[in-house]
């Protein structure tokens, strides 16, 4: 019911602004904070965008994980508490496996992180979790992809590496309906490799890539107005076949036109995988 109650109150789109990124040829890179900080960023000229987007519910069920790069599910959890780091991997990581492997058709699913959110600063920090993603990413590279198989698996990793292998995510709300600071889902088949910049993230022991995306207005975007704690995203990240299927998926938060005043501010979970095929 919680579905269709949305789709009464909630406009068939939004215009909101998204933060891309300028390709002009400097090294683009995250310092990533600690938990609790902000993170920092460097190279690239932001480019913040006026677009179009798309309220996903009236077809939720038409999303397809390997053509538009994310899935919209209804998912309960046993979960009691999402900030209890112990129940976290002992109730809801093999809750993940279970449901990335019933939606990808994967034989093995590994949770190797996960990652919580909050758009209140007092809480991040009280908390130490992190904040929310306001700029238009896609979260692994055609290189950082296969190095994360590496450094998570690094006996099987090599054999591993010779077959399938994608990284799916599931995004979800922990606690309140989410009323600030939503997370956007671009169409995987609007995306074009050439939308892609590498950018380095460094964080304490480890040099990563995630992709940044300059703008291309062939780009659509949807949105899932007020999702609920019982309903998730699962998208695509990376996916190491290229045979027209979808590999990633460019994601952003965003101010939400439609927040109202004095609104909660959003608290959510995404959890990070490798899959096997």
């Amino acid at each position: 019911m919680a579905q269709l109650a949305e789709l009464d109150v909630a406009p068939d789109t939004v215009e909101a602004t998204l933060n891309y990124i300028v390709d002009d040829g400097s090294k683009v890179f995250t310092v990533v904070a600690t938990p609790g900080g902000s993170d920092a960023r460097s190279g690239g000229t932001p480019d913040p965008r006026r677009v179009t987007i798309h309220n996903g519910r009236p077809r939720a069920n038409d999303f397809v994980l390997d053509r538009n790069g994310f899935r919209f599910v209804r998912h309960d959890t046993k979960v009691a508490d999402f900030y209890d780091e112990d129940e976290i991997r002992r109730v809801y990581y093999p809750e993940m496996e279970a449901l990335i492997k019933a939606e990808s058709g994967a034989k093995r699913v590994v949770v190797f992180d996960h990652t919580l959110r909050t758009a209140d600063k007092e809480a991040r920090e009280a908390k130490k979790i992190r904040e929310v993603v306001s700029r238009v990413h896609n979260d692994y590279t055609e290189w950082s992809a296969p190095q994360r198989v590496r450094d998570i698996l690094p006996d099987e990793a090599e054999e591993l590496l010779k077959r399938r292998f994608a990284i799916i995510q599931v995004w979800r709300p922990i606690r309140h309906p989410v009323e600030t600071f939503p997370l956007a889902m671009a169409d995987a088949q609007t995306l074009s490799p050439s939308d892609m910049i590498v950018s380095e993230r460094r964080a304490p022991g480890r040099i990563g890539q995630t992709y940044a995306i300059k703008f291309n207005p062939k780009h659509e975007w949807y949105w899932f107005p007020r999702m609920r704690r019982e309903e998730a995203y699962v998208f695509k990240v990376f996916d190491s076949e290229k045979d027209g299927r979808a590999r990633w998926t460019a994601h952003t938060a965003f101010a939400d036109p439609t927040s109202p005043p004095n609104a909660r501010p959003r608290e959510s979970i995404e959890i990070r995988t490798m899959a096997f095929f």
